[in-house]
C-alpha cells in the first residue's frame, strides 16, 4: 500500500468528508479527510489506482486538488 497526503480546496463540512471519502472508497482506495489542514490522507494499492485517477475521484466530487 502507497500512503499520500493531498490538498484539497473547497472541503468545510461533514458532507464533504462523506463525499470525498466515500468515491475513493468505491475505487478501493482508502481515504482521511482533515477539514482543518484541508488535506486528505489517502492509502491504495499503486498497482490497481493512478494519483491520477485518485485526483479526478475527488474533482468529479466538485473539490480542487492542488
Amino acid at each position: 500500500m502507497k500512503n499520500i497526503t493531498l490538498q484539497v480546496q473547497g472541503m468545510s463540512c461533514q458532507h464533504c468528508v462523506n463525499s470525498i471519502e466515500g468515491a475513493l472508497k468505491e475505487i478501493r482506495a482508502q481515504g482521511k479527510v482533515d477539514l482543518k489542514n484541508n488535506s486528505v490522507d489517502i492509502s491504495y494499492d499503486e498497482n490497481q489506482i493512478t494519483i491520477e485517477r485518485i485526483k479526478e475521484t475527488i474533482e468529479e466530487q466538485g473539490y480542487d486538488v492542488l
